[in-house]
């Protein structure tokens, strides 16, 4: 085995909680694909509860997320909005600086218990069909603002932007013009670590990268039916959510 994947820290974990990680992975693959969004905000919950630092995880589902949206926009580039793009960045970019330097500088404990909270906040909406809902004016910039500032904190800012994002765009351009979102916004928050010789775990997210390629696959077969099936979808994803961060919070 090649010394690079044999230092992984993964593999110091206990048999139990690499095969939990291997599951996790193909899940978060699974839904970044199916939903167009929603990768970390419905897998750090679960990730939280094998390993309890946000810093080992956010870094390799940062990596996997720019592999699989650079793989999948190679031939769908030409069907993004780039001009709402470039005007929603105004609001979302000064949001993400502050939520990173959060990330870098808060307590672990803090950041453990704003994930789960906010993954709550999305599961009881879910749950009880209720939505984040951009009216135009002065909601979208908050709601920008919010979300960027969740994403450099935690990746799981996606429901909010996508709101906006949803009262702008065209819906067939909707999930590329998303995932040209999430490759800048992970970009930003992969350079910052590195500036900050926080450890990426590229070995760890190599070990990992076959499992959420399974569900990147998976997710992209099943993508039309779930939006279809929206609603249905996340009222079970709510209750597995809000049961999940529930027992996070208790245990933590």
């Amino acid at each position: 085995m090649p010394l690079f994947l044999s230092e992984a820290y993964l593999l110091q974990l206990g048999a139990m909680q690499i095969v939990a990680a291997l599951l996790v992975f193909v899940w978060t693959g699974f839904v970044r694909s199916g939903l167009g969004f929603g990768g970390a905000a419905l897998g750090l919950p679960l990730m939280l509860l094998i390993d309890d630092s946000p810093l080992f995880w956010l870094p390799m589902i940062g990596a996997h997320l720019l592999f699989f949206t650079a793989f999948t926009l190679l031939s769908r580039i030409r069907l993004v909005d780039w001009s709402y793009l470039g005007r929603s960045l105004r609001w979302i970019l000064p949001a993400k600086l502050a939520g990173v330097f959060g990330l870098l500088n808060l307590p672990n404990n803090w950041l453990v218990l704003i994930i789960y909270s906010i993954t709550l906040f999305y599961a009881l909406l879910w749950l009880f069909a209720l939505k984040i809902q951009s009216k135009g004016g002065w909601s979208d910039p908050v709601l920008l603002l919010i979300g960027g500032y969740v994403s450099g904190t935690s990746l799981t800012g996606a429901p909010m932007l996508v709101a906006v994002y949803m009262q702008h765009v065209a819906l067939n351009t909707l999930r590329n013009t998303l995932f040209v979102l999430w490759f800048l916004l992970v970009t930003i928050k992969m350079g910052a670590l590195v500036a900050f010789d926080v450890p990426l775990h590229l070995a760890s997210a190599l070990w990992l990268l076959p499992c959420a390629a399974l569900g990147h696959y998976f997710g992209l077969k099943v993508h039309e039916f779930m939006l279809r099936h929206d609603a249905p979808a996340k009222r079970i994803l709510g209750a597995a959510l809000a049961v999940i961060c529930i027992l996070g919070l208790i245990f933590r």
